[in-house]
């Protein structure tokens, strides 16, 4: 409880008079009456004004929550008294996260219940605490401000973004996918699992024409196919000290988990095995195989507690490790940051001498500020030189990235905000090519 302006504002205005005092008592002793009846009628205003165990308050959220994105939120009122109120709110979401739109202000009438809407936005993956709502309202008269906390502690889990998938189930029934930047081309005729036979095209290969058929109808019937179910798919995500750097309040790794589990949505739904692992100077995690879109489920429960370490990642370890627990063909995805020409050398070399059951993507973040720095027109010679210097950087890690392509290992080399859709579209690239 503490008083409102106008209670102090009224106390001011009164206690001139006081200080007056000398050139006329009368006027001094008026005012200490009025300062006495202003203070008994602030104790008449506690008196009279509701009590803040009036108010039930409760709260909805989800035990779920995605990082780096809205998650909905509902405060519950209920005023079980006869006088209305006005009461601002203000929740407190833990250390892994922050609020969003409040504090709020919210008009309760006697007797009736309210509702306010909000966001909980997640800093970072794990577990975390939700702290207690706070509570603040005028009294009757306007003189006090009462204010309480209600402990409505609660422990939700942070996992990577996951209503993204449900954004692009909702897009893929409503053919709008190219909202996300994902181009869904079918190729036919490209894959080798047979899917119908239909009549021949200008366009079709000879090799396509089903003969049998053809003498039936007496005309040209060409098959089609499909690409093929049941691929292998592993993701690699380097959880090392270079993955802690940040674009717009969201680390690396956090964007490389979002993007893995959103690929592995797609990916479970085209038919394929899903693994992922997570490493840094040792295996943090390994997620072996899982078929059916429920399986996101698991890759869920194993990634929303992984953090970045303080040491670099051994891509030579993580890649052993993997030939031991992956013999068969699979797309191998790597999905890293690096910062200087060695670390795509012992990229290279590990995935050249690893990768021959394999097919070897290696995703690339770039450095947006190195970006910037080598395109800045300079105009001091300490800038020229920072220009220089940030231009051979880029140049070193473009000639070694164009050494991993002529070895056989595909990049993607993408602006952190673009992962996902670049990602998503190199996989059904790669599977309509019936590359795996």
């Amino acid at each position: 409880m503490s008083p409102t302006r106008r209670f102090i504002g009224l106390v001011l205005f009164l206690s001139i008079p006081l200080f007056l005092g000398w050139l006329n008592r009368d006027i001094a002793d008026a005012a200490l009456v009025a300062n006495l009846v202003l203070l008994a009628v602030a104790v008449v205003d506690l008196v009279i004004s509701p009590s803040p165990a009036r108010i039930d308050v409760e709260r909805e959220v989800s035990e779920v929550l995605s990082v780096a994105t809205r998650n909905p939120a509902v405060l519950k009122l209920h005023n079980r008294g006869p006088h209305p109120l006005k009461v601002t709110l203000h929740d407190d979401a833990g250390p892994l996260a922050e609020t969003r739109e409040l504090p709020q202000t919210v008009a309760l009438g006697g007797w009736k219940e309210a509702e306010v809407h909000y966001a909980i936005h997640p800093l970072r993956r794990g577990e975390n605490r939700l702290g207690p709502v706070w509570l603040r309202f005028p009294t009757r008269l306007g003189l006090w401000e009462r204010r309480e906390s209600r402990p409505l502690e609660a422990v939700v889990r942070i996992y990577p973004d996951i209503r993204a998938v449900h954004r692009y189930d909702l897009l893929a029934r409503q053919n709008r996918l190219a909202e996300l930047g994902v181009r869904v081309a079918r190729m036919p005729g490209q894959g080798r699992e047979f899917e119908r036979l239909r009549e021949f095209r200008y366009g079709d290969e000879i090799r396509q024409v089903d003969w049998k058929a053809t003498a039936r109808h007496r005309s040209l019937i060409s098959r089609e196919y499909n690409v093929e179910r049941n691929q292998n798919i592993v993701i690699m995500v380097d959880c090392g000290r270079f993955m802690r750097n940040e674009t717009d309040g969201v680390s690396f790794l956090d964007r490389a988990l979002n993007s893995a589990i959103m690929l592995s949505w797609i990916a479970l739904g085209q038919g394929d095995n899903v693994s992922l692992m997570a490493f840094s100077n040792r295996v943090e995690r390994f997620v072996r195989p899982v078929r059916g879109k429920p399986g996101i489920q698991s890759l869920l429960r194993s990634t929303y507690d992984i953090e970045a370490s303080h040491d670099a990642a051994d891509y030579t370890l993580a890649l052993e490790y993997l030939a031991r627990v992956q013999r068969n063909r699979a797309l191998v995805m790597l999905i890293t940051y690096v910062t200087d020409e060695l670390q795509l050398d012992v990229i290279g070399e590990s995935l050249r001498l690893k990768s021959r059951p394999w097919l070897p993507l290696c995703v690339l973040f770039q450095d947006t500020g190195l970006r910037e720095l080598a395109h800045r027109i300079p105009e001091t010679d300490l800038d020229a030189y920072h220009t220089a210097a940030a231009a051979r950087i880029l140049a070193g890690q473009m000639a070694k990235a164009a050494a991993l392509r002529d070895s056989g290992v595909l990049i993607i080399d993408t602006p952190p905000a673009l992962l996902t859709e670049r990602l998503i579209n190199e996989y059904l690239s790669i599977k309509a090519r019936g590359m795996i």
